[in-house]
């Protein structure tokens, strides 16, 4: 038996000894136990890190959507497989069952063939959180066509960009989209984009807000009237294990966007595991991942993981914020949900707004509280713990990357004793190791260093999209045989890891290497602090000095600055040490961010060494209006 759920923390050890022993053994017996396949692998696993080249379950045949939906007919066609809880919340939720589901599938699948895409042709899929771009995702697969989606926060430009560099043939977008008390025109970006996409021969058009669209004759069409016409059976199409399933691109620190190639077998294989896992997923839950589907978290932790196991899985519309603060605790309730997973960006704001909104919902269904997208601090942990969690709910606090597919390192609940900051230890098969500056493996515990995993695990991206060459550069040249995930990491006395922060927001004063994230775990225990974010900046006698940008809770706008300054100095001291202590605090409205919540330092970098001639390209960002903000406070 391959121990696909694990219980308890002796059960965990055993199953991860046996994962690292034999790897491919271990990965057999869960891919042979757990998934339909049309045909058996004849190698479980043949990889080169040097080249770098990895396949999983080669020869072998399936297809992601028979095991997703068409396997859970029998035994549960009439169980709701994704529970649509729309933007209004006076609009009533939809219960998508997994036969709805299989006949919604099938229909797009037959208006993309008709409109003549075929296995191995790029569709772009622009659209906001509603059934239909779960439903594009699965119709992509079903026929074997790679989905590259993109999130639909993002500029006309940078769609542009991401459907040119995989010369997307079709793109499926909407009207428009809901956003809180904001309505978007989806349709009109995806024109502007279009203007520079000759690839491009079909648009098809989900109908969500009602508003008038300008159509392109013989590029654009409405999707229902064709949805109406289609047969809602289509065969699978026989995929080969290493054929690819989507392309999804990440911000690289430098150049272009990265289109990341993930395949099939191994991403499905991986993501049903890890999800059955570290969410513990029983027959009848509800389990909510608030992430957006354009995110690799909404592929792996919303679409394929859940589906793969039969599950009931909420796909959500609409903003925390929306109408009020108290909006997700409700849905909480409404839905009865067991395992909830977001980002803590998202905690941190809700934390801030005061403990009402959660208050008056009812939160007793919730089993597990998963978090994402970058190391959760301590206050926010315990804020989740105490208020959400009840002290009864265990936290995943969960690493890993676009690039890696699925959960690499977290705890498993009821079987991993969490620690706050901590990703804790590594999910089975994944073998993690610190790295010096030199190069060489740091052994033992109690070590700081970078984070590398030197073995192969089943749901890795196999290359960037065009560019084999960038991908070696990127995550295999900088140590020898081993995958480097860019980010620092330090290993406790017991073997927990928790991670530091990417290394280039490592900043070095006086000769010591300082991680960002601890500095600013201490700044946010000020009760007047409600975010904080350091940077580096030049300095004549340490090298580098630390800059702080911070933003203060209503309580601390109107206490005296230049004692806040002190006390945060003070807090820095005692839990980090003198070396830590800020040069310069800036008290600001806001902070540059991402759409997934991460705060954009190389903009902060700059700011703070008065380089502000040329910030790079700022479109990324949610609220590129608070960077003028924040010079503009240097400046007064």
């Amino acid at each position: 038996m391959s121990n696909y759920h694990i219980k308890n923390l002796e059960e965990y050890f055993q199953v991860y000894r046996r994962s690292v022993r034999n790897p491919e053994n271990f990965w057999e017996e869960i891919a042979e136990e757990h998934f339909l396949w049309r045909k058996k692998w004849n190698t479980v696993l043949s990889w080169d890190f040097t080249k770098p080249e990895v396949k999983w379950f080669e020869g072998a045949q399936l297809n992601i959507t028979e095991n997703c939906i068409d396997r859970h007919l029998v035994t549960r066609g009439e169980k709701t497989a994704i529970l649509f809880e729309p933007n209004n919340p006076n609009e009533a939720a939809e219960h998508i069952t997994y036969r709805d589901l299989y006949k919604r599938v099938n229909k797009l699948a037959n208006v993309l063939k008709a409109k003549g895409i075929k296995k191995g042709d790029r569709v772009c899929i622009y659209l906001p959180m509603i059934p239909e771009l779960a439903v594009s995702l699965l119709a992509c697969a079903r026929i074997g066509a790679i989905h590259s989606v993109v999130f639909a926060g993002f500029s006309s430009t940078a769609l542009a960009t991401r459907i040119n560099d995989a010369e997307c043939k079709m793109v499926i977008t909407s009207d428009g989209s809901y956003r809180g008390s904001k309505m978007i025109d989806l349709k009109g970006i995806v024109d502007e984009a279009l203007e520079e996409c000759p690839c491009v021969e079909n648009v098809l058009v989900v109908k969500r807000i009602n508003s008038e669209i300008n159509v392109v004759q013989g590029r654009d069409q409405w999707l229902q009237p064709l949805l109406d016409e289609a047969s809602d059976e289509c065969e699978a199409e026989i995929m080969n294990a290493e054929d690819p399933l989507f392309i999804l691109y990440t911000s690289g620190s430098t150049g272009k966007p990265k289109g990341m190639l993930h395949t099939t077998a191994g991403y499905m294989v991986y993501t049903a595991y890890t999800f059955k896992n570290v969410f513990q997923y029983r027959e009848n839950d509800v389990y909510w991942c608030t992430a957006d589907i354009g995110w690799i978290t909404g592929h792996s932790y919303i679409v394929y993981g859940p589906l793969a196991n039969g599950a009931t899985t909420v796909m959500f519309e609409g903003v925390p914020s929306y109408p009020d603060y108290s909006r997700f605790w409700q849905i909480v309730e409404k839905h009865k949900v067991n395992q909830f997973y977001t980002a803590p960006t998202a905690i941190r704001a809700l934390a801030k707004e005061g403990l009402s909104h959660v208050e008056s919902s009812d939160l007793s269904s919730l089993k597990i509280l998963g978090t994402v997208g970058e190391p959760i601090n301590e206050e926010a942990w315990h804020w989740y713990d105490d208020n959400i969690g009840k002290r009864k709910s265990p936290i995943v606090d969960t690493w890993w990357q676009t690039e890696t597919g699925g959960i690499m390192i977290t705890p498993i609940p009821f079987s991993t004793p969490t620690k706050p900051t901590y990703a804790t230890l590594p999910f089975p098969g994944i073998q993690p190791a610190l790295m010096d500056a030199e190069g060489s493996e740091i052994k033992g515990n109690q070590v700081e260093g970078r984070l590398c995993v030197k073995f192969p695990w089943p749901s890795m991206a196999r290359t960037i999209w065009g560019n084999h060459e960038r991908y070696r550069n990127t995550y295999f040249s900088t140590f020898e045989n081993k995958y480097f995930t860019g980010d620092g990491a330090l290993r406790d006395e017991v073997g927990y890891y928790r991670i530091t922060g990417r290394v280039d927001d490592v900043i070095i004063v006086s000769g010591h290497n300082l991680g960002t994230a601890p500095i600013e775990d201490a700044i946010n225990e000020h009760p007047a602090v409600a975010e904080s974010a350091i940077v580096g900046f030049p300095h004549d006698i340490k090298g580098n000095a630390l800059y702080g940008y911070v933003i203060l809770k209503d309580t601390g706008e109107s206490r005296n600055h230049e004692n806040l300054r002190k006390e945060i100095n003070q807090i820095i001291t005692e839990q980090v040490g003198p070396i830590a202590k800020l040069d310069r605090i800036q008290f600001t409205q806001g902070l540059p961010k991402t759409r997934s919540g991460k705060i954009m330092r190389r903009i902060l970098r700059k700011i703070a060494s008065n380089d502000i001639s040329n910030l790079g390209d700022t479109s990324t960002l949610l609220n590129p209006e608070v960077v003028q903000g924040i010079i503009d406070e240097v400046l007064v």
